[in-house]
């Protein structure tokens, strides 16, 4: 059948076409855990270049928020040092090693304040590569999970911002998915919120929250943040978290703030400006069963058109 379809180029991708719906076929949706309700604390922190005291103000950041009712608590990206390439070597932590303050002292934060804890993320050193990475902690202080970034911060808008993540950092090998006392979640950190195909594959494992620490700046953060957040939730009918640091006028990379909470109809459930700040949200999970009943869009989908082929699947 190839042989025949050689010079022929519409037969060609009409066969392309076939063999790629019968390896992808419709996708199988994991089932959801038991719905619940879950109190979540963004804590929008101010970073400096100290990283002693930037694992301080975190630490007291999740306490404080333990304090006040949460079971959730997420921090931003890169919240121990300075956004910038000159930074992220200097900072960088062995975590595999052992030999990461930094996971030392969230994972005593999360075990005293007994919450689960999704760490932002931190440079991490590994093989000789630099990684943009996220760690998952338990009310126990376990280690449940490291996501690295995806898709790596490369882009230049002439006479606004360009930095490229590429010339210091390497890209993580795929999605993370996590199941937490707080529920199932999907990891993201900043630019992979931008990619919709990461959130799908969250969507299909049965995720009821995704997480996305970031750190995006003053030129695409008013016109994208929010609407990103809201276009994952909605698209996917389920929770959706963003943390940023706080905006620090001493730091040659200035970070748009207004962490979100979004609920599965793209309904924003707290957020706040761009000043050190926690954002407090109660998720109700049983909402997520009553959008999709509502609106049932994975039954509506055309898999005879398209497809999402999940690569990674376990």
């Amino acid at each position: 059948m190839l042989a025949a379809a050689v010079g022929r180029p519409r037969v060609v991708r009409r066969l392309v076409r076939s063999l790629v719906t019968r390896a992808a076929g419709s996708p199988t949706y994991a089932p959801l855990p038991p719905p619940q309700k879950v109190k979540v604390a963004l804590c929008q922190l101010h970073v400096t270049a100290d990283k002693a005291q930037n694992l301080e103000t975190a630490r007291k950041a999740v306490e404080d928020a333990a304090k006040n009712g949460a079971k959730l608590v997420v921090l931003p990206e890169m919240f121990n040092c300075p956004y910038s390439n000159d930074s992220f070597p200097t900072y960088a932590e062995d975590i595999e090693a052992g030999a990461s303050s930094s996971v030392a002292a969230l994972s005593a934060a999360a075990a005293a304040a007994r919450v689960t804890l999704v760490a932002g993320s931190i440079p991490e050193r590994c093989g000789g590569k630099l990684y943009n990475t996220c760690c998952v902690f338990d009310s126990a202080g376990k280690l449940l999970a490291k996501h690295r970034k995806v898709h790596l911060f490369d882009i230049d808008i002439p006479g606004k911002i360009t930095f490229k993540e590429s010339l210091t950092l390497s890209p993580g090998p795929g999605p993370t998915v996590v199941d937490t006392e707080a529920g199932r979640l999907g990891i993201g950190i900043c630019y992979d919120i931008r990619f919709p195909e990461l959130a799908q594959i969250y969507a299909q494992r049965g995720c009821q929250v995704l997480v996305y620490p970031g750190a995006f700046n003053t030129t695409t953060g008013p016109l994208h943040w929010e609407l990103l957040a809201k276009a994952r939730a909605v698209d996917n009918q389920l929770f959706v978290l963003t943390c940023s640091p706080a905006r620090n006028p001493d730091s040659s990379y200035q970070a748009w703030g207004h962490s979100t909470a979004v609920g599965p109809f793209a309904e924003i459930l707290a957020t706040t400006e761009h000043q050190p700040a926690t954002v407090y949200a109660e998720l109700d999970y049983a909402h997520i069963g009553e959008r999709r009943t509502n609106m049932p869009l994975r039954t509506q989908k055309r898999h005879d058109l398209y497809a999402l082929l999940d690569k990674t699947e376990p």
